[in-house]
Formats: structure tokens, sequence, C-alpha cells
């Protein structure tokens, strides 16, 4: 097999495994911000004895501002992690999904605020089919009443933080991909701490055997593992490719939802979905 199917292969994998991150996190008894701190600490000394394995040394030497750059997409990722786990808890892990692969659409309608990129006319008609199909997965879980809504909010908020996310790297141009991701988990694990120790502390003592395999999988496979195969592969690949196999994820997350976890799935979400992935990936095409 030539590097360049190897990295295909690996990126593939590493995508259809975060796909099944819902699964995972639902047997994880702590609350949601635990999950996220631990998810944090062992993903970050994952990588960082990755790095080091590789004769890699992390360091924010002459990293300027951008030190502050990488503390502020830590504490955004945090935040994202928890509404996002905890979304899980209200609805179902495809609508949850769904609504969390609206973040590169929010992206595209920021860009020219932030950076003042020109909005192309195929952007602005990705955005209103994203849009649309965000609207059609709502309505088919019943609206925004209901456990559900809260369940939908969340995701969305999820969305805007990996979104704050997507954009605060776009100012990074001073450390590789797994280095800059090793800083942004040791700083998202350090802005969680405080927040974790005001509101009750992390209740390990009710954690099972399962919850225990189910938390080392979240935070060393779906976290470390992955993101280290990924960064590892994407150098390696096309823009193109990598933008078009990066949705194997919310699929996968569809599948394990209504094959695995026997969750129900309306046909306007169904249709909603294919329009919020269809459109994003068809804008992200447009950028390659």
């Amino acid at each position: 097999m030539t590097d360049t199917k190897k990295a295909k292969a690996g990126f593939v994998a590493a995508s259809a495994l975060w796909g099944t991150l819902g699964l995972f996190v639902r047997a994880i008894p702590l609350p949601s911000s635990g999950v996220a701190l631990c998810r944090a600490v062992l993903a970050s000394a994952f990588i960082g004895a990755w790095l080091l394995a590789s004769g890699h040394r992390p360091s924010l030497r002459g990293a300027g501002r951008e030190a502050l750059l990488l503390l502020a997409s830590g504490a955004a990722m945090g935040v994202n992690w928890i509404m996002r786990f905890e979304s899980y808890r209200y609805t179902t892990v495809s609508s949850a999904t769904l609504c969390y692969y609206f973040a590169p659409v929010l992206v595209t309608a920021l860009c020219p605020i932030l950076y003042r990129e020109r909005l192309t006319a195929r952007q602005i008609i990705c955005f209103i089919g994203s849009t649309l199909g965000l609207v059609l997965v709502v309505a088919g879980s019943g609206g925004l009443e209901g456990a559900d809504a809260a369940g939908l909010l969340l995701a969305l908020g999820a969305a805007v933080f990996y979104a704050s996310v997507i954009l605060i790297n776009k100012g990074l141009k001073k450390l590789g991909g797994i280095e800059r991701t090793f800083f942004q988990l040791a700083s998202a694990a350090l802005v969680l701490l405080p927040y974790i120790a005001a509101t009750g502390g992390l209740p390990l003592g009710d954690m099972t055997a399962p919850g225990w395999l189910a938390l080392l999988v979240v935070g060393l496979v779906h976290t470390g593992v992955a993101y280290c195969v990924y960064f590892s592969a994407l150098g390696r690949m096309s823009g193109q490719e990598a933008s078009v196999l990066s949705y194997i994820d919310p699929l996968v997350a569809v599948i394990v939802s209504v094959a695995v976890l026997g969750e129900p799935m309306a046909a306007s979400q169904l249709v909603g979905g294919a329009l919020i992935l269809g459109f994003a990936m068809y804008n992200e095409l447009e950028k390659k």
C-alpha cells in the first residue's frame, strides 16, 4: 500500500471513529464537564508523548500573541465539548450531530466579517440550503419544545463554539497542526479545572467498569490516537479529498444513532441532514 493510500485509510478510520463518539459518551456516568476534562487530560498526555517519541518538543517559544489565541481556542474547545456531550442527553445522537455540523456554514458566514473575505454567490446558496436543512432537522425533532429542544439548542451552541475554534485557528501560523492541538487540549484542561472545582468537583465514585472503559476510549482512542492519525494523514492528502472524507463522521453518527441505539429519525430529518451535509461539503469543495 502506498503512503497516499495509507494516509487516506487512516483519515477514513479517524473520521469513522469520531462518528461513534456519542455511543461512548452515553456510557460514561459523569457530568458533561467531567467527560470533557478527562478527555482533554488523557488526549493531551497521549499527544504530548506522541510528539516526544517523534522527536518533537512542544514549545510556545516565539509564539507571541498566538499563545493567547491558543488559550482562547482551548477554552472554546472545552465549552464546545461540554455542550455537545450534554446535547446527547436530551436528543438523539443523529439530531445533535447534524445540528453540530452546521458549524462550517457559520464559519462561511462569519469569515467576510472577521477576515474581510469575499462571500460568493455559491457560498450564499450553500448557507441558505444548509439553513433550510437545519430547519427541517429541528422540525422533525418536534420543534423547539420539550427535552429535544434543549438538546438541539445545546448542539447549536456547540456548533457556535466549534466555529470559533476554526476561526481562531485561521489566525495561528507558527505551530504545526498536531503541536497546536496539544496546546489547545492542555488549555482546555486548564480552563475546565476551575469550572469543575466550582461546580461540585468530579464524581469519580459514580464510575462503573464500563464507564471507565468508555472514558479511556473517548480520551485515548477517539481523541489522542484519532487526532495523531488525522493530522499525520492530512499532510499527504489534497484538501478536496480531506473535505469529502471528513463527512464520514456525521454519516457514521447517523447510522449508529438509528441502527445501534435504535433512535427514531423522521423523513424530514433525513432530508434536512442531507441538505446540511451536502451544501456544507459543496461549499468546502469550492474553497479547495
